[in-house]
């Protein structure tokens, strides 16, 4: 099967100077940061000792500051601006690898459709989740054939409705906030034609830096004056919820700093934090666990994937469900940091998994 991989790549220059690729120099210090060893961190990222000299050399001469600092029983680490550079490509590997890999999958498509590899494939539209990348992972290894696009959770369901895709993930707050946000949903799900098959549960609440050096504790304190905040982007499912949150609170919006800074996935918005741009924003807990914040739990959520009734017993549909009941799948989500397969691959009806609905 046809596979395409895309990944961010960025250079760093001064004036008229040569631009230095930065993707040897990132892997050498994260391994480094890692290891607290040059020789180890060269060992790991598969360079010699005496290049990974070299291109340290070349970058500290390029920024005229050293990158690492040593100390007696302390090994190697880096400097702040090393940390900076490591933090920088953590950010942008984590606002653009989902644009990038609904791209790669887009090319994987068209480029199909010009080569022997004329296959029927599974289009995939959803928000973007731990769980959902690690489906993808599990369905490259069956060659199981999927064109994915990550969107948000609104987008995903209506382009469901109009079947521009097969497969639309979405996610819903279990408790006070379920019905309101099921509304927004049910604008283009319906009861006779689709159905659910059930992703995960997970956690959503607040990232904020170690140690929460600000003391925050629910969304109230979003609207202090001494609190930066990050969001996520207009139509997310995460937003969405925010908005009913801070309704409910009593908080408007125009009263929190950085309201209006978005972000297109959790773990952006993670990095976004823990590099100091922001104090606060809101995602699951997997992603505060990957960059060392700390987790403010406010809710539970359940993803599903809305499909037609009609797709269920098409063959691939079936391999796709086969795939989400394997137990070594359920492994792997039980090991994403808040969420939980004890449903995963269930197929529901959607007054199964919401209850019926009030008669209009």
């Amino acid at each position: 099967m046809l596979k395409v991989n895309i990944r961010p790549h960025w250079e760093i220059s001064f004036g008229a100077q040569p631009a230095m690729d930065t993707a040897a120099l990132l892997g050498l210090l994260l391994g480094i940061q890692e290891t607290g060893s040059i020789a180890q961190g060269a060992k790991s990222v598969k360079l010699s000792y005496r290049y990974a000299w070299g291109l340290l050399r070349e970058a500290e001469t390029l920024f005229g500051e050293s990158l690492l600092a040593t100390g007696r029983g302390r090994g190697t680490q880096l400097t702040a601006l090393a940390q900076k550079l490591v933090w920088a490509d953590r950010r942008i590997s984590a606002r653009l690898s989902p644009t990038l890999d609904s791209l790669a999958s887009e090319l994987e498509s068209e480029l199909g459709k010009i080569t022997a590899e004329k296959l029927r494939m599974i289009r995939m539209d959803a928000s973007h989740g731990f769980a959902v990348a690690a489906l993808m992972v599990h369905l490259n290894k069956v060659e199981l054939p999927v064109e994915l696009r990550y969107r948000n959770s609104t987008d995903a369901v209506a382009a469901l409705a109009r079947r521009e895709c097969d497969l639309a993930g979405f996610h819903v707050p279990t408790g006070e906030f379920e019905q309101e946000m099921l509304d927004v949903y049910m604008r283009w799900l319906d009861p006779e034609q689709h159905c659910l098959i059930h992703l995960a549960v997970r956690d959503q609440g607040l990232f904020v830096a170690a140690g929460n050096p600000l003391g925050i504790k629910g969304v109230e304190d979003l609207a202090r004056p001494d609190v930066r905040f990050v969001n996520r982007q207009n139509g997310s499912g995460t937003r969405t919820l925010l908005s009913l949150m801070l309704n409910a609170a009593g908080v408007p919006c125009k009263s929190i700093t950085g309201f209006h800074n978005a972000e297109f996935t959790h773990s952006a918005v993670a990095a976004y934090i823990a590099s100091g741009m922001a104090d606060v924003g809101v995602g699951v807990r997997t992603a505060a666990q990957r960059f060392n914040l700390d987790f403010i739990p406010l809710v539970r959520e359940r993803y599903f994937f809305a499909l037609s009734k009609a797709a269920v017993q098409e063959p691939l549909m079936q391999q796709m469900i086969g795939v989400l009941q394997l137990p070594e799948y359920h492994a792997v989500v039980d090991k994403l940091t808040g969420y939980d397969a004890a449903d995963t691959g269930r197929i529901l009806t959607l007054d199964e998994a919401f209850g019926p609905r009030p008669a209009a």
